[in-house]
Order: structure tokens, then C-alpha cells, then sequence
């Protein structure tokens, strides 16, 4: 019986020694135990999984996970987690929140933005289907590290969504154009002679026809976010598995895998002040206040440095007679909780959803020597020590009945005008060093004019002028106007591959990136990583006094830290673009985007030259060109 047994066992344990045999397990058995018993480690069995883990698969995505969160102010966005199977058992890696962004100005109208928000929601709910069905299963099983394989099979699967929609559109169409038909009669036919008894509107198209119209709003496929989030947060979980932070992975990925030998810092544009537009102060073209620290300092001193501005400015805002109590506002539409009287325009002390002061000013001075003040009551120079970038948002200033920007209530200015307004106040305040949106992107003419004249001396700096970073990569007759550089923002279906691409463009053509933060910021602090990794000149995050930005700014000091800490720390530099002084014509292409072969143009549309000025005042002599 007992020879019985044995010849049972013995097949079992000759298909156990090949099994082992053939995975060379006995071989690398004897190769860690001699190589440990030398350290006598206090955890062997822990340095035994350290040492075998070397020779165990890679980890490959097993599940997706979306779902419906808040962001910054409230509003509904998407969460991606990802999950891997790691050495058999299925493991949590990382998730991402993505930022809302909305196209809705600051003075919509209540039904525009009630609409907005729910078309909003509805686009998360979709995002949400997308990730936990489709996607979950067209990316199992591949490899979080192969970041290029999976975006194109996302950009795969949007384009067939898109295909899709315009279907269902055209079948809605013809469904409409059949029903109209059919119930159309005589009666309803209008005369020949109507129209042209329509005289009252001729003002009004004789005024319209002075500017270029509005170009149609961008518009933004029903769940489009599951691509960004899922794009995203791959990335993240390609850096998690690889042990690497997420700015080097993607530093990574833009270089071909050639890691670089120092890294720069972008540059923070630290918003300080908010002018609502909707106040009851008269001021409009102001948007946005932003500090840029210069070069000399590190992050962390130029952080410091723009606390002591904003505690000075607070202390300049206040009504007399009040302690400080600042305010938080409820929504980007700048309610508030209010709990005492309204103070004056000048010195509301309420903190927007960009995380700095709302006030509001009477004139396109007032910020800018209030700036002026509070940095000279703390011992600082405007243009030494701390530089100033304002964006104008010159897109929700058109008034298209006057054909004008309605820069101030009541005082409205031609696009041409706007140009020499322009070039005084830069040549009045030479510590502006960036203008972000001064015009609408359909005022390329104008856009031309102030590049050839402040150029030299200031970044004229495209956020919605640009269009969306998809249409930027894939159409060759953008419409963007001649600038200094473009805001890019990581929303609805950009993909990480998409803006390595648009940025290995931009750097091509001698042209600065800025990665910016939209209107609904979460928590997640990847858009530093991803700014640190792309080589931005610039990073665009609000102001410092609410969380989900702060956040950013942690995130992005705690970088600095690690950089210094390895050596590979490069200091930033500021350089500007001069631009030829030829005027531009219309129709030719941006120079964000690398022009066709010249044997396509005609002569007149060669792209205008560029030089490249520093800002001397600022920089040790040892800087090196980022």
C-alpha cells in the first residue's frame, strides 16, 4: 500500500521539479540565498519578495472605475481609478479628478448658465458610462506604461463617438426637413417683399459688419471627459508602477524615454486680484491681477514674497474701521455669503473661485498703482522684484451692436484703439510683462499690430483666443492669432500625447507654453507634474487662498525641493519674441503651428521673422535659456 502511494505521488512531483525547473526557480533560489546571507538583512523574508519581485510580470490594467465627484466650486466633474493586477492579486494604482471648464462668461444671463450646468452634468453622467463600460474593457489587460498604445485607442474610440453623433445629427435633420414638408401650406410662405421692409436692424448690421463676428462656441461632445480623465490617469499609474514621479514620466515620454539632465521650473502667475467684471465699479478690461516672481528667486522665496503683497494688499482693502474678514464666493458668478453691510467696490473683501481678493476699481490704473503701493509699503520695486501679468478676457468686453470693447461702463474702444491703449500702458507701467487675451482671437489684425509693437518687452499670450488643444494639433488653417504663446488647459478630450505633440510644436516654432488651470479646479495636483514634465515657460493656478489650488502650489514647491535635492534644478529665464514689423495678412497661418512648404505659399505670406529679447535687467549673467 505504501508503494502505491508513492507511485501516485511520483508523477506529481516529477511535473513539480519541470514546472520549477522550467522557470529556473531552484537556480534563482540558490542565487538569492547566497547573495543574502553575506547582508543578513533583519527582514529575509522580505528581502526574499524584494529579490524575486525582479522576475514577476509586469503589472497590467485589470479594471476601471469612473465616477460622478465635485470639483472646487461645486460642480459635478469625473473621477478615473485604475486598477492592476500586480503579482496576481488586483491592486488599487491611482485615480484622477478632472477640472470642469466652462465657456460661459462672468455676465451670462441666469438661463444661459442654468443651461451650461446641466448640459455639464449630463456630460459627466455619459463620462461616467464610458470609462465603467466601453472603455473598462477595450483597455484590460494592456500595460499602464504604454501610454502612447492607449491614447490612440482612446482618440480611436472618440472619433467613432463623434462619427456617431453626427449620424444621430443628420438623421435629426432629415427627420425635421421631412416633418417641415409635410405640414408646411401656402399660407405659411413668406412674401418677397418682407425683408426689405426690415429697416430698424440696419444699424445694427452696418455696426457688426466693422468687426469680424463672434466665431461659433467650440462645441464639446456629450462625455468627452472619459478620455481626458482616462488618459490621465493612465499616466499617473505608468509613473506609480515605474516608481517615478508623474513630471518625470512625462519628461519621459516627451523625450523618448532620453532622461533629461536638468529640469525647469515653470514660472507660478499667481493671481492676487479678481475685478469682477459685474460689479458696480467701472472698470472692465481688468480680469485678472497676477504676480510673476523673477528668475533670482527660488520658488519658495518668490511664494513668500507674494504672501507679504497679499497680506499688504488685504490690509490696503480694507474699509477703515473693520477688521479683516474676508468672504468666500459661492460660484465663479461671484455670490457670496454676506454677512454685514456691502462694503465699497474698491475694497470688497470676498475670495473668488480663483482663490484670490475680489475687488473692483474705477479705472485701468487704480490695480495697477494699488499694486504699485502695497508693493512699496513692504520695501519691493514693480520690475525688480516682483513683475505683474494681467488678463484682460478682451472676449467678454465686445459689445457687437457698437462694434467696440466696452473697456470701462460707457467708454468703449475700437480694436485699433485698443492696440494704442495697449502700447501706453506698457510703455507707463514696463513692469507688466504679460498681456493674456488683450483681444478676441478674430481681431488677428489687430493681434498682429501688438505683437510687432510690444513684443520685445512683453508676452502677448493667447487663453481664449486659442482654441481647443485637439483642433490645434490636427487642423492646419487654425484660427489663432500671431502671439507670444498659448495657455493650454487639460479638459474633456485632450490626451497626454496631445499636449507632448502640441508643446514639441510650440517649442519648435520659438514659442512659450503655459499650462493653466480652468474655472472648476479640483484637488488633483497632476496639472503641476504635467507642466514640470512638458518644460512650460509658465503655470497658471490661481491665487493662494483656496485649497484645490494651493494644493498645486504644495505640489509644485515640493518639486522644487526634490529637483535641488537630486542637482537637476535648471533656473528659468524670460525671453521675448520680436516680431517682424510687416503687417500679417489675414488668412495666413498661425505661428503656433509649423507653416506648409513654402513652395505652397506665394511670396507675400512667408512667416515674419522672429527675434529673441531677454529681460537683462533681471538675470544673473550665468542663466542659461530654458
Amino acid at each position: 500500500q505504501q508503494q502505491q502511494q508513492q507511485r501516485r505521488l511520483q508523477g506529481p512531483r516529477q511535473e513539480a521539479a519541470e514546472y520549477y525547473r522550467d522557470h529556473r526557480v531552484p537556480q534563482r533560489m540558490e542565487e538569492a540565498l547566497n547573495a543574502l546571507f553575506p547582508q543578513r538583512p533583519a527582514d529575509l523574508y522580505g528581502e526574499l519578495a524584494n529579490y524575486f519581485s525582479k522576475f514577476s510580470k509586469a503589472p497590467v490594467i485589470c479594471k476601471l472605475v469612473g465616477r460622478k465627484v465635485l470639483d472646487g466650486v461645486g460642480q459635478p466633474t469625473l473621477e478615473v481609478e485604475i486598477y492592476c493586477t500586480v503579482k496576481n492579486y488586483e491592486k488599487r494604482i491611482c485615480s484622477t479628478v478632472m477640472s470642469s471648464h466652462s465657456q460661459i462668461p462672468e455676465n451670462a444671463l441666469p438661463e444661459t448658465t442654468e443651461a451650461d450646468e446641466k448640459e455639464r452634468s449630463d456630460s459627466v453622467n455619459t463620462a461616467v458610462e464610458w470609462v465603467n463600460e466601453s472603455l473598462n474593457t477595450m483597455l484590460r489587460d494592456l500595460k499602464p506604461t504604454d501610454q502612447c498604445t492607449v491614447d490612440k485607442m482612446l482618440g480611436e474610440y472618440f472619433t467613432k463617438k463623434v462619427e456617431e453623433k453626427k449620424e444621430i445629427q443628420k438623421q435629426e435633420e432629415e427627420a425635421e426637413a421631412t416633418l417641415a414638408l409635410t405640414s408646411c401650406t401656402p399660407s405659411a410662405t413668406a412674401l418677397p417683399g418682407k425683408k426689405k421692409a426690415a429697416n430698424p436692424g440696419k444699424k445694427v448690421a452696418v455696426a457688426e459688419r466693422t468687426i469680424p463676428p463672434a466665431e461659433p462656441v467650440e462645441s464639446v461632445l456629450c462625455g468627452s471627459l472619459a478620455i481626458g480623465g482616462t488618459s490621465l490617469a493612465i499616466a499617473k499609474a505608468g509613473a506609480t508602477i515605474s516608481r517615478i514621479p508623474l513630471y518625470l514620466h512625462v519628461a519621459l515620454l516627451k523625450c523618448n524615454q532620453d532622461s533629461p539632465k536638468e529640469i525647469t521650473l515653470p514660472l507660478p502667475m499667481v493671481t492676487l486680484l479678481n475685478c469682477e467684471k459685474i460689479s458696480p465699479s467701472k472698470l472692465k478690461l481688468v480680469k485678472e491681477v497676477m504676480l510673476i516672481p523673477p528668475v533670482q528667486l527660488s520658488l519658495k522665496q518668490g511664494i513668500e514674497r507674494v504672501l507679504d503683497i497679499q497680506k499688504e494688499m488685504m490690509r490696503l482693502l480694507e474699509p477703515p474701521g473693520k477688521a479683516p474678514s474676508p468672504q468666500v464666493a459661492d460660484s465663479k458668478k461671484g455670490r457670496a455669503h454676506n454677512t454685514g453691510k456691502k462694503a465699497p467696490p474698491q475694497a470688497l473683501k470676498r475670495i473668488s473661485h480663483l482663490g484670490c481678493l475680489i475687488t473692483g476699481c474705477d479705472n485701468l490704473e487704480q490695480p495697477l498703482l494699488l499694486m504699485q503701493t502695497a508693493c512699496n509699503n513692504i520695501g519691493l520695486e514693480l520690475g525688480t522684484d516682483m513683475h505683474l501679468a494681467i488678463n484682460c478676457a478682451a472676449h467678454e468686453l465686445m459689445d457687437y451692436v457698437k462694434g467696440k470693447y466696452e473697456i470701462l461702463t460707457g467708454t468703449f474702444k475700437r480694436p485699433d484703439e485698443m492696440v494704442d491703449m495697449y502700447v501706453e500702458l506698457i510703455n507707463k507701467f514696463p513692469f507688466i510683462i504679460a498681456l493674456i487675451d488683450p483681444l478676441r482671437k478674430e481681431d488677428r489684425q489687430q493681434w498682429n499690430h501688438i505683437c510687432c509693437a510690444l513684443g520685445s518687452k512683453c508676452y502677448l499670450i493667447a487663453e481664449d483666443a486659442a482654441t481647443y488643444i485637439s483642433k490645434l494639433k490636427i487642423d492646419q488653417n487654425i484660427n489663432i492669432p500671431t502671439c507670444s504663446g498659448v495657455v493650454l488647459k487639460y479638459i474633456n478630450q485632450t490626451r497626454v500625447s496631445d499636449l507632448i505633440e502640441l508643446t514639441g510644436l510650440l517649442d519648435g516654432q520659438r514659442h512659450i507654453t503655459i499650462l493653466g488651470s480652468p474655472d472648476g479646479e479640483s484637488s488633483d495636483d497632476s496639472l503641476v507634474d504635467l507642466a514640470v514634465g512638458l518644460g512650460a515657460r509658465f503655470i497658471k493656478l490661481g491665487g493662494l487662498s483656496r485649497g484645490e489650488r494651493v494644493t498645486k502650489y504644495n505640489r509644485l514647491l515640493a518639486i522644487e525641493e526634490e529637483l535641488a535635492k537630486n542637482r537637476t534644478l535648471r533656473e528659468a529665464n524670460l525671453e521675448f519674441i520680436a516680431f517682424a514689423e510687416e503687417s500679417q495678412p489675414e488668412k495666413q497661418l498661425s505661428d503656433v503651428l509649423p507653416p506648409p512648404k513654402q513652395d505652397l505659399l506665394p511670396p507675400q505670406l512667408s512667416q515674419p521673422a522672429l527675434q529673441v529679447h531677454s529681460l537683462p535687467a533681471q538675470l544673473p549673467e550665468n542663466s542659461t535659456r530654458t
